[in-house]
């Protein structure tokens, strides 16, 4: 059973989609599932964890510089098969320990965003474990009660990690780190397979059952060519070897300002007519 601490952070995470307060207020958190090593029962922890690309995450079993590993690493140690919960979907992962560079590779990155790692590396003798939480293919559970519901919360995902990013950039030295240029990618590339998945799978079920919506499926259809070429732009910026965070940072307020006119319009115009579903 998580501890009284740990249970008032997944309480509030599952009510208010990913959203908490407290030590964890603005950090990229998860709820992570695994089996009991002894017991064989599921066990939720929150966790924080770095983007990784659009199919994984990584998990630092840091536990704050503790002597040993948490239990929850020697939980997925035993049994890969973890269940990750983001506030918007619940999915189903394999969790891989990451050796020798990879490893090194990563925990550099982590330090790099937050000199809080470096900290609890000094505090202990073993080596802190990086895991890497890979998505098993399949659509993941959504975390709502309508489809309107699911929508609003993917857009206020996307809406809190360019934030969070703007807020990367602000606080960055005269280079661009690599984890928040790994942050930048993986915000580009999730953008652009939900659009993709949007423009393939609900809008076309939306145009059959409400052909009265074609002028707005079409409007939004052109938005997502204009804010593919914003990330493409993006992209390109950040891939520069020494990247100028001030040229990332207007790359990523374009795009901001872009998406959030075409998210709002979409949930004005949307929402109500998948709440019909």
């Amino acid at each position: 059973m998580p501890n009284d601490f740990n249970q008032q952070v997944i309480d509030e995470f599952r009510a208010n989609g990913g959203r908490v307060g407290g030590p964890f207020e603005g950090a990229r958190l998860i709820l992570l599932t695994t089996t009991g090593l002894r017991s064989g029962a599921p066990h939720t922890t929150p966790v924080g964890y770095l983007p990784d690309g659009a199919e994984r995450i990584l998990v630092i079993a840091s536990a704050a510089g503790a002597p040993r590993h948490p239990a929850w690493y020697h939980n997925l140690r035993a049994t890969p098969r973890v269940t990750v919960e983001t506030g918007i979907f619940t999915y189903e992962a394999d969790a891989v320990v990451l050796r020798g560079a990879e490893r090194d590779d990563a925990f550099a990155r982590a330090v790099e965003s937050d000199p809080g790692w470096a900290e609890y590396q000094a505090r202990t003798s073993r080596t802190i474990p990086v895991v890497a939480l890979q998505g098993i293919p399949g659509p993941p559970s959504p975390n709502a009660t309508s489809w309107g519901a699911a929508l609003r919360l993917v857009h206020d995902s996307f809406r809190r990690e360019l934030a969070l990013i703007r807020k990367e950039i602000a606080e960055s030295g005269p280079g661009l780190g690599s984890q928040l240029r790994m942050n930048c990618l993986t915000v580009c590339q999730g953008l652009h397979n939900h659009h993709t998945g949007e423009d393939a799978g609900i809008f076309r079920l939306i145009a059959d059952r409400h052909p009265d919506v074609a002028p707005v499926l079409e409007r939004l259809g052109r938005e997502h060519q204009a804010i593919a070429e914003l990330l493409d732009e993006l992209q390109r910026v950040v891939a520069t070897g020494r990247a100028d965070p001030r040229s990332v940072r207007t790359e990523v307020e374009r795009l901001t300002d872009e998406l959030e006119r075409h998210l709002s319009y979409e949930e004005e115009h949307l929402i109500p007519v998948l709440d019909t579903f």
